[in-house]
Parts: structure tokens; C-alpha cells; sequence
């Protein structure tokens, strides 16, 4: 696979997984419906599993434009090659996006709460509040890039496993911070299935919440930045 196709695929596995996981949480008549919070942050973190392991060999996983423009600012990847892997996540974002909604598409006529439907596609704060959230999304992403940063220059190797840290950080960053704000930590994750949402007609949905869009986007971009900087200095 070409670099390109590699963080399109992976990118959509992720959001295909993890909005299934969400949907079989929030959706009625699923047969996962109401089980929790920590069947949402296990599921996301085996979609985050799924995803680096199909791109690794192509683009070396990325799947996040917080990753890439982290890796760009400190040298790590080459700025030429940074718009093709943007537009790859958010195309592969928005692919996925619509193939979870096939999935579940009867369960949405059959579910009437429509902050629930928009829960399915994109993330909203517990408790309302936009600088604490873009605080808690920076943090969180912090965590998510350092780690990676870390992850991305190991000094041994699981083999057909190098896939499984980064995913148990994921796992981590669900069960900790990302219970305020749902941890988007990606903003292809959250902007791209937002936008799906707006197009697609669902019965009885609200509207987008694009007073909050930009949360989960400046969040983990700054976060992002800011580790990969720290872990610059440290290295």
C-alpha cells in the first residue's frame, strides 16, 4: 500500500469499530445497549489495535493529524508529505463514518434520543465548560503523542505485537482523562464523523454541535505539539 492508502485504511478501521462499539452502547435494541462506559474505552482501544496494524507497514501508522504535524514540527517525517496524510485520516475518517451508520442504520429509527445519535459520531464534554475541555483534550493527547513518540523508536520489538502499546495507551487515556470529554485525541476522529453526521438523514437528530467543533481539534493539536517538543528536549 502507498502511504496515502495506508492512513486512509487505518484511519477508517478505527472509526468504523470504535463508532460500532458506540453505537452498540447508546442505541436501542442493540444488544450491547447501556453497558457502560468501559466497553466504549476496551472497544476504541481494540479499533486504535486494528487500525495501526493494517497501516503500519505503509505509513507507519499515524492515523491522527495531532501524530503527524507532532512528527513534522520535530524533524521526524518530512512537511512535504504532510498534507497527503491529513486529508488520508479525514477521507478515512469520514469512509468509516458512514459504513459504522450502514451497520446500525435501523437502530437510529429506533432511538429517540438524538444526543445519543450525535454521541455515535463525534464527542461531547460531561460537563461543559470549553478551556477546561481544551485543557483535558490537550492533556490527554499529551499522553497519546509522547507515548508514541516513545512507542515509535523502541529498543526491542513484539513483531506482528507492535501494534498492542500504542492501543493499551489508548486504553489508559479512555479510562482516565478521556471520561470528561470523551477523548477525542484526534481530530480527523471527531471532525470528520461530525461532518457525516450533518449530511447524513437520520430520523430525529439535533443538530451538529458545532459551537464545540473545534474543541477536540485545537485540544489535541496543542497537546500534540507540546509533547512532541518536551520529548525533543528530554531525548
Amino acid at each position: 500500500m502507498t502511504p496515502f492508502l495506508g492512513e486512509f485504511i487505518g484511519t477508517g478501521m478505527i472509526i468504523l469499530l470504535g463508532q460500532t462499539v458506540v453505537s452498540n452502547v447508546v442505541l436501542q435494541r442493540s444488544k450491547g445497549f447501556n453497558s457502560g462506559w468501559i466497553v466504549i474505552s476496551f472497544g476504541w482501544a481494540m479499533a486504535v489495535f486494528v487500525g495501526v496494524y493494517c497501516a503500519t507497514g505503509a505509513s507507519k501508522a499515524h492515523l491522527n493529524p495531532a501524530i503527524t504535524l507532532s512528527f513534522a514540527a520535530i524533524g521526524k517525517i518530512p512537511w512535504s508529505i504532510v498534507p497527503q496524510y491529513l486529508a488520508a485520516q479525514f477521507l478515512g475518517a469520514m469512509t468509516g463514518s458512514v459504513i459504522a451508520w450502514l451497520a446500525f442504520r435501523p437502530h437510529f429509527g429506533a432511538t429517540a434520543d438524538a444526543d445519543a445519535k450525535l454521541a455515535v459520531f463525534c464527542t461531547a464534554p460531561a460537563i461543559r465548560s470549553p478551556l477546561d475541555n481544551v485543557l483535558t483534550e490537550a492533556i490527554a493527547t499529551f499522553v497519546l503523542v509522547f507515548g508514541a513518540l516513545f512507542i515509535a523508536s523502541p529498543g526491542s520489538s513484539l513483531g506482528a505485537l507492535d501494534a498492542l502499546p500504542v492501543s493499551l495507551l489508548v486504553l489508559g487515556i479512555g479510562l482516565g482523562p478521556g471520561g470528561t470529554t470523551g477523548y477525542a485525541i484526534n481530530p480527523a476522529r471527531d471532525l470528520g464523523p461530525r461532518v457525516i453526521h450533518a449530511l447524513l438523514p437520520l430520523p430525529g437528530k439535533r443538530d451538529s454541535d458545532w459551537g464545540y467543533a473545534w474543541v477536540p481539534v485545537m485540544g489535541p493539536v496543542l497537546g500534540g505539539l507540546v509533547a512532541a517538543f518536551i520529548y525533543k528536549i528530554v531525548q
